[in-house]
C-alpha cells in the first residue's frame, strides 16, 4: 500500500543522501588539509564523480531505494549498512588500481569514518521524524477488515506490522460481517461502517471466497454511503495448500503464482548477475591467472591426458552445458556415469588434494562469466544422474528453474559429494527449493563467505 510518505520517502532519501555524500566529501577534503596532509584538487574533483557513481550502483544494488525498503525503518538501515560498506571496497579498490601518489589515504579514512556518522545522524533524524509524523500528524492511512477467516486474519496481521498503516479493526458481527446468502447487510456491519468512516477509516479490506464475489453488490453501495473504498481479496487459503502469490498480467488479469520465486523480477536477475560478472573476473583475474599454469603442471607431471576435465550437465530449465573442471582423475571410461567416491582409484594423489579444497572447481568460473552458470546456485548434475533422479525424487526438476552454481545453499549445509546415503538427494533438493524461493543478495554473500569457510576448515565429505 503507497502512502503519501513512502511515495516522497523514495524520493526525498535519495536526494539528501547525495547531497551529504558531497558535503562529507568536500569536508573530508578541507579537514585532510587541516591534518597536514595534501590532496591535488583536480584529483579531488575527479574521484568525485566516480564517488557518486559508486554510491548510486551500490544503492540500487542494495534497493536503498526501493518502496520495499521505505516501508521498514529495519531496511532502510540494512541497505544503508551495506551500501557504505560496499562503496569503501570499490572505491579503495578504484584508487588501488589508479595508484595516485598524490591521494591521500588519510582522506579516505577521514571520508568514511564522517560519512557513517553522518548517515547514522541522518537516519536517527529520520526515525525521529517519522514517528512525528505518523504519531503526533496522523500520516499513517487507517483501514478495516471484513471477513474473520484465515485471509482476513493474516491481513490483520500484516497491517499491524506496517508503521505507516494504521489498523482500525474488524467489522461485521461473525466470520464474513456480510451474508452472501442473502446478499443483505446486518444492522450491527452497517452501524459498525458507519462508526469506522467517522474515525477517519479510508479504506476496508474485505475477504472473500472467489465463487461469492459477485454477491457483494449491496456491500459495495453500502460502503459508497460513507466513502469507504472496499478492496476485495479472495480467500483461497483453504483452496490452496502451498504458498502463493497473486500477481497482473498487462494489469488487467490476476494471476495466482504457486511459488515464490525473487528471481523471476528482472532487477533481481540484473543484480545476480552482475554480481557473478564481477565476482567471476575477480577470481579469474587475480587468483586463476596465475595459479592455472602452476596446477596444469603438476597435472600434467601426475596424469596423462588434458589439464581441463570438461562434462555436460544439466543447467538452467534443464538445458545441458559444458561443465569445466581442473581434470582430477586418470582417463577412465565411466567419468560421464560414475559418481566419484570416497577411496576411488581413479583419482590420482594431487587430484585427491583439489577435490579436498575445491580447487578442481576453479575452471567454472569461466561458466559463470559466460553466463552457464551462476556463483550460488544449485549444483549442476551430470545428464544421466538428472534422469536417474527426476524419476525418484519429488521435485527434483524444481531446482532446474535457476542457473546452477559452483557453490550453493545445499552444499555449505552439508549436502556435498556423493549422494548415496538415504534421503541425501532429497535433503539436497529440499535446501535447493528453499534457495530458490528465498533467495537475496545478501543470502548469496553468506553462503560465499560460509564456502570460504568449510574450505579453510575441510570437510569430511570433500571427495
Amino acid at each position: 500500500m503507497q502512502t503519501r510518505y513512502l511515495y516522497l520517502l523514495k524520493y526525498i532519501l535519495p536526494i539528501t543522501d547525495l547531497l551529504m555524500l558531497n558535503l562529507v566529501y568536500w569536508a573530508s577534503y578541507h579537514l585532510t588539509g587541516y591534518m597536514g596532509k595534501w590532496v591535488s584538487y583536480p584529483l579531488f574533483q575527479q574521484y568525485a564523480v566516480i564517488c557518486n557513481l559508486l554510491w548510486l550502483f551500490n544503492a540500487l544494488f542494495f534497493g536503498l531505494y526501493s518502496e520495499f525498503s521505505a516501508r521498514k525503518l529495519e531496511r532502510i538501515y540494512r541497505g544503508t549498512w551495506r551500501s557504505i560498506l560496499a562503496h569503501f571496497i570499490l572505491f579503495s579498490l578504484y584508487l588501488l588500481y589508479e595508484r595516485d601518489a598524490e591521494f591521500s589515504r588519510t582522506f579516505i579514512l577521514v571520508f568514511y569514518l564522517v560519512l557513517t556518522f553522518a548517515f547514522t545522524l541522518n537516519r536517527f533524524v529520520g526515525t525521529v521524524l517519522q514517528s512525528v509524523l505518523i504519531n503526533k500528524l496522523n500520516a499513517s492511512t487507517k483501514v478495516a477488515v471484513m471477513g474473520m477467516n484465515p485471509t482476513g486474519r493474516k491481513l490483520a496481521e500484516y497491517f499491524k506490522q506496517q508503521r505507516n498503516i494504521s489498523f482500525y479493526g474488524f467489522i461485521g458481527n461473525n466470520d464474513n460481517g456480510y451474508n452472501y446468502q442473502t446478499g443483505l447487510l446486518s444492522d450491527v456491519a452497517v452501524a459498525e461502517m458507519e462508526a469506522a468512516a467517522t474515525d477517519g477509516v479510508k479504506e476496508m479490506y474485505v475477504s472473500v471466497p472467489p465463487e461469492r464475489m459477485g454477491k457483494i453488490h449491496v456491500l459495495v453501495r453500502e460502503a459508497d454511503k460513507y466513502c469507504l473504498r472496499i478492496k476485495l481479496v479472495p480467500d483461497i487459503a483453504g483452496t490452496l495448500a502451498v504458498p502463493y502469490t497473486i500477481d497482473y498480467l498487462g494489469k488487467e488479469f490476476p494471476v495466482i503464482k504457486l511459488r515464490h520465486e525473487p528471481l523471476e523480477d528482472i532487477g533481481n536477475r540484473f543484480k545476480k548477475r552482475a554480481f557473478d560478472v564481477i565476482f567471476s573476473l575477480l577470481v579469474i583475474i587475480f587468483l586463476i591467472s596465475w595459479l592455472f599454469p602452476i596446477i596444469a603442471l603438476i597435472i600434467r607431471l601426475q596424469s596423462k591426458g588434458p589439464v581441463l576435465f570438461k562434462q555436460q550437465r544439466s543447467g538452467r530449465n534443464d538445458e545441458p552445458f559444458w561443465c569445466y573442471k581442473f581434470r582430477s582423475m586418470d582417463i577412465n571410461s565411466a567419468s560421464d556415469k560414475v559418481q566419484a567416491s570416497k577411496g576411488d582409484s581413479r583419482i590420482f594423489p594431487f587430484g585427491q588434494f583439489m577435490r579436498k579444497t575445491s580447487i578442481d572447481e576453479l575452471p567454472q568460473f569461466f561458466n559463470v562469466l559466460f553466463g552457464e552458470m551462476s556463483v550460488v546456485g544449485p549444483r549442476p548434475h551430470m545428464l544421466s544422474h538428472t534422469e536417474e533422479y527426476k524419476a525418484l525424487v519429488n521435485q527434483f526438476m524444481v531446482r532446474h528453474y535457476t542457473k546452477p552454481g559452483i557453490t550453493g545453499w545445499a552444499q555449505v549445509n552439508g549436502f556435498r559429494g556423493e549422494t548415496k546415503a538415504e534421503g541425501s538427494m532429497e535433503g539436497r533438493v529440499r535446501l535447493d527449493i528453499w534457495y530458490l524461493e528465498n533467495w537475496s543478495g545478501n543470502l548469496d554473500l553468506r553462503i560465499v563467505f560460509m564456502t570460504i569457510i568449510n574450505v579453510v576448515r575441510g570437510e569430511s565429505n570433500a571427495y
